[in-house]
């Protein structure tokens, strides 16, 4: 009689074991089909003022093919997720991940070309006061600059073909 208790307990154990091992083996699946549904994410750029970072996705990106100039005009003239606040004459640091770098990337400001030659760096800054329009003012007084401007970076390729682009309000800090 002694055989009979201990025998119950270890297939208890066992099928409370196979019951863990069926719960964890579910989890896995579920987990692997879940990640299989995500989209692979983009390259990402980023703007940082002092010690404040703003990253974004691309607004359009197909995985490094062309895009038409029509998509991309549409793209760049949204609006940007990510903006960053900045003081006059704060650097202003624009860095790309080396698959946009490896292609180049040009500089937009308000849908102005910043930089006429693509940048092959991951990496470059500028003087936040380059960014802002100057609006003309009244007869007589100082041209007064804008309070914000738009970024927007786009990867081009050797042959001038669009890959991909990002966006970014920069806001002027208030006295």
């Amino acid at each position: 009689m002694t055989q009979a208790p201990a025998t119950t307990a270890f297939s208890r154990a066992r099928g409370l074991r196979s019951r863990r091992g069926a719960a964890a083996l579910g989890a896995v699946v579920l987990s692997a089909f879940a990640l299989s549904a995500c989209e692979k994410p983009t390259p990402l750029a980023q703007i940082t003022v002092g010690s404040r970072t703003a990253s974004t996705e691309a607004q359009c990106y197909d995985d490094g093919k062309n895009i038409p100039n029509e998509e991309l005009e549409t793209c760049v003239s949204e609006r940007a997720e990510k903006s960053i606040t900045v003081d006059s004459g704060d650097p202003v640091r624009i860095g790309v991940e080396p698959d946009i770098a490896d292609n180049g990337w040009v500089l937009f400001v308000d849908g102005r070309l910043v930089t006429p030659t693509p940048s092959k760096h991951t990496y470059a800054s500028y003087n936040s006061d380059q960014f802002f329009n100057t609006q003309p003012s009244q007869p007589g007084q100082a041209p007064v600059p804008s309070e914000k401007a738009k970024v927007g970076i786009v990867e081009i390729d050797d042959s001038g073909n669009y890959k991909g682009a990002w966006s970014f309000d920069l806001k002027r800090k208030q006295p």
